[in-house]
């Protein structure tokens, strides 16, 4: 793969993110399932497409880490559920942090 621009790129990165984590919410229970699922879809996109166009001077682990937590931290808040938001965000955010890192031009 080839530079990317960094818009690009985070469409890709939100996308690709929201679908997964989409994907893992699927089995679990939750009142209103459609409701659960589109949040979480659309934090993790952010989290994906913030990261790409972001311009800070740090590596991208760190600029991924740090916008993914800060994204992450109000939903987890609200659900009580800080270890799996903020642990998905987390990993999730260095990886895009990474890839953005090294093909985002």
């Amino acid at each position: 793969m080839g530079p990317m621009g960094r818009i690009t790129l985070g469409i890709f990165c939100g996308l690709g993110f929201g679908l997964l984590d989409a994907i893992l919410m699927l089995p679990m229970p939750f009142p209103n399932k459609q409701v659960a699922i589109t949040g979480a879809f659309l934090d993790r996109f952010a989290i994906g497409f913030l990261i790409c166009v972001v311009d800070l001077p740090w590596p991208g682990w760190c600029v991924g880490l740090i916008v993914a937590l800060l994204i992450s931290l109000p939903s987890a808040a609200i659900t009580k559920a800080y270890a799996p938001i903020l642990g998905m965000g987390a990993v999730g955010g260095i990886v895009i942090g990474i890839i953005r890192a090294k093909f985002g031009h």
